[in-house]
């Protein structure tokens, strides 16, 4: 499942986002909470399953 903000910006676990220091294999849920989006700054709380 990916998780998608309001600005396009996709996260894929499988992927992770090294360019921002999640590795590949992260889940979602141990991302910690202060996480931002990396394009438009808006909080993990914003995002939403797709």
């Amino acid at each position: 499942m990916k998780y998608v903000c309001p600005c396009g910006y996709e996260y894929d676990p499988v992927a992770g986002d090294p360019d921002n220091g999640i590795a590949p294999g992260t889940a979602w849920e141990d991302i910690p909470a202060d996480f931002e989006c990396p394009i438009c700054g808006l909080g993990k709380d914003k995002f939403e399953a797709e």
